[in-house]
Formats: C-alpha cells, structure tokens, sequence
C-alpha cells in the first residue's frame, strides 16, 4: 500500500476532535490577524509599525493554538476534571489580589479609569474577569457532576448545605467580589453561571433563589454606593449613568459652541456608540476593503470593545454575517458534542455547553453594543478582538471543547463496536444464499409456483 504524503490536508483530516469546531476557531483566529494588521493606529508604540502589532499578533494566535493543540491532546477527561475542581480557589485569589489594590514589584493591582481589572505578574498582565469566565464555568460543571454522583466529601448527609456550600455560594461569591470591577462583567458572568447551574439540572426553586440572593446583593451594593457618596463600588455609578441617563448629549452637541467645554464633554458621551453606527453605516454590503476603515480614528476602543462595527466597516454587511455564522455553527456543532457524550458523563457535557454559552453569548453581546442595542458593556468578540488575556482564554476553552468532542468521539465509536447486532451475520448470509438460489432457479426456467410452493408453502 504507498504511503500516504505528509501534506497539511492530511494532517487535518488525521484530526479526531470536532472538524467544524476546529475550522470555526481557525478561521476566527485568522480574522484576527487581518483586523489588527488595519485597526487603529492606537496600539502603536514608540516607533512600532502596523508591521509590529501583526507580528505581536501572530505571535499571540500560535500560543492560542498551542494550546489548543495542548488542551486536544489529553486524552482523559479526569485530568479536567481534577483542574476543574481548583477553578473557585483560583478565581477568589485573583480577586482578592485585585482588590486588595498590592503593589509589588513582581505583584501589581492595576487600575485603570477608576476600575480595578488587570493583575500584573512580573512582566505579563492578566485580565482577571477573562480567567475568572472560564474557571468558574468548568468549577461549576465539575461540581454539579461531583453533586448528581454523591462524591463531594463535606455535608454528605445534607443536600441542602452541599449546595450552597460548592455551588450556590462560590458563584454569588464571585459575582458580587467582580462588582467593584464591572458591573457589565458582574452580570455576564453570573447569568453564565446562572444558566450552567440550570442546564445542570439546578432545581427551579433553588435558582429563583440564587436570583433573588443576587438581586439582593446588588441591592446591597447600590445602597453602600449611596451612603459612601460614591466612594466604595464607583461602577456602580457608570453602570446606572449607563442605564438610567437622561441626558440627550447628541443635542447637546448641536447646541453647544464648537470647541467649548460643554461640546467636548457631550461629543466625549457619545463619541463611540455614534461612531460605531457610522462604522456600520458606510460598511454597506461589501464594505470599504481592509484597511479603508475611517471611523478607527475616532473610536479608541475599536479593536477590542467596537470590533465588530469595525468588520463591517471593512468587510460590509457579509462579513458580519460570516463572523455571526461562526458562532451560531458552534453552538450547533457543540449541541452535538454534548449529545455525543453519553448519559452518564455530566461534567463532559456542562463543560462543553457552559464554554459554548460563554463564547457565543459574549460575541451576540459584543455585536448588540456594537449595533447600539443595549448599553455598553465593554465584552470583547471572542477570539479577534485585541486582548491577550481574552485570547488566550478563550483558546483555552475551545481547546477543552475539542479534548471532549475527542474522548467523546471515542467512547461512540466503542460502543458502537461492542454493540450486539441487529442481525446475526450467519442469518444474513443464510438469506442471501436462499434469494440467490430462487434466482438462479428463476433464470434456469423452473415455475415461479413451484419455487413459491417448496420455500414459502404457498
């Protein structure tokens, strides 16, 4: 038998986890690259060139698929599993270091526009909230799996307490403690955890109270807000600003003076929702082409809050609808995946449905703001928008999607070989052997009644 060429095809076609999950995440990665090469001019640095940010980003798109490939090559889930369990220690440290505002040489807690977000470890910045996403997903279905199976090792003797012990208080814990942070950030992720308890099989009683523990909370926060003047939780003040604002700035930028205090101040307001509109006004159908963008100059944060209006921009109304098919071809491709992995395995299928959620709810997030249909919320596209820490978050949890979609894969396809026939093979062949015979017969001129009256009895 010749040997096969080494050609890329082949290595891709040797690949045993999903192949359209694969080709989604290498496509958005690609996508990536080409935005960055033509985004704004903001991320230059000293004497960078738009050379330079591409470099930085191909170099960021291998390690994301580093470790993918890392993730994909684990070939038992309980090595997940056992990672999974450490996923709220690791999120309450960040926290914790985040807001304990320790500043180190090697251990920084970075603020910035009064928000505290970034951890500075020696010379590389984390993005808390980006980790804190996907460790709380996987801790969750690591511990409603743990819950169903009866292996949790404290309170196992009272359901109750186990409850709010490994799964109700870690996920009200983390999202009050990323409150101080972002209120945007606060509320996507917990209603991430919100809908992963519930696909767990989380009682309907106990998740209307988890939302009302939440709803309480926040109420709490607001109030603190008050007494302290604004002093303790000051997103809480954007966020209601955000929400609540009555101001009408566009008109206040038709009647102030060009160039006044007052006209800055309200063109400042609604400098990027506008100019993501026009983003996607002008990008009509086909768009301007890469690089055409005009609106990068205006809007600061179009490569990582705004990148979608910016796709348009370039690429038109198709390649919005491409980015947008993406995500929906994952979420039906990962329904797939969790269908696949059998009845018994609970936390393959919380984690492979929890991560999915948190991608694609964040991207029709981020492409809502963009389309200015809710307030901003400061969530990046999945997989291109600029950011490290996200980027290579989110590879991560692709990279545990195609681990499990393998192992998943594998487990079918022996079960499949262990199966008993429908039909046994002698009876098969016994069958066959019989309708060649009449055939034959037939063909050889006998009567067609008497082969009818010998075999059938008829």
């Amino acid at each position: 038998m010749a040997e096969k060429k080494k050609t890329l095809w082949n290595y891709f076609d040797s690949l045993e986890g999903d192949k359209v999950v694969w080709i989604i995440a290498l496509l958005l990665m690609l996508f990536s690259i080409l935005c960055m090469f033509s985004s704004t001019s903001r991320l230059l640095e000293n004497n960078q060139s738009r050379l330079d940010i591409v470099k930085d980003q191909i170099i960021l798109v291998g390690m994301g698929l580093i470790l993918i490939i890392v993730c994909y090559k684990i070939k038992n889930i309980n090595i997940f599993r056992w990672c999974s369990q450490w996923g709220f220690l690791l999120s309450l440290g960040l926290l914790i270091i985040l807001l304990s505002r320790i500043s180190t040489p090697f251990l920084k807690s970075i603020e910035i526009n009064g928000a505290r977000r970034i951890i500075q470890i020696g010379g590389f910045q984390v993005h808390v909230f980006e980790v804190i996403k996907v460790a709380m997903v996987m801790y969750l279905a690591w511990a409603l799996d743990s819950f169903k199976s009866h292996s949790l090792k404290w309170f196992k003797d009272k359901e109750m307490l186990q409850k709010i012990f490994y799964i109700y208080g870690p996920a009200l814990i983390t999202t009050i403690l990323i409150v101080p942070g972002s209120n945007s950030s606060a509320l996507f992720i917990g209603g991430i955890m919100f809908f992963t308890i519930a696909l767990g099989g989380g009682a309907i009683k106990d998740l209307a109270i988890f939302a009302v523990a939440c709803v309480l909370a926040l109420g709490l926060c607001v109030g603190v807000y008050n007494v302290s003047d604004g002093k303790v939780f000051k997103r809480i003040g954007t966020g209601i600003s955000r929400v609540f604002e009555s101001e009408d700035w566009e008109a206040k930028v038709m009647e102030a003076r060009v160039g006044s205090h007052e006209y800055g101040e309200a063109l400042d307001k609604i400098r990027q929702p506008y100019s993501a509109k026009i983003a996607i006004h002008e990008g009509g159908f086909f768009g301007k082409g890469p690089g055409q963008s005009t609106q990068r100059y205006v809007v600061p944060d179009i490569s990582e809050d705004f990148m979608y209006s910016f796709i348009i921009e370039e690429y038109g109304l198709i390649g919005g609808l491409f980015i947008m098919l993406l995500y929906m071809s994952l979420l039906a491709r990962s329904s797939l995946i969790v269908r696949n992995c059998g009845k018994g395995d609970l936390f393959a299928k919380l984690a492979v449905a929890g991560l999915t959620l948190l991608i694609t709810l964040q991207a029709f997030l981020h492409i809502f703001v963009n389309s200015d249909i809710g307030p901003m919320t400061g969530q990046t596209l999945p997989l291109v928008s600029h950011g490290s820490s996200a980027f290579l978050c989110f590879s991560l949890a692709f990279g545990i999607i195609l681990s499990i979609s393998r192992i998943a894969n594998k487990k079918m396809e022996r079960e499949q070989l262990n199966a008993e026939p429908l039909v046994e093979f002698h009876e098969v062949q016994q069958t066959h052997e019989e309708g060649l015979g009449d055939l034959e017969a037939f063909e050889s001129g006998q009567d067609l009644n008497d082969i009818m009256e010998d075999d059938y009895g008829i």
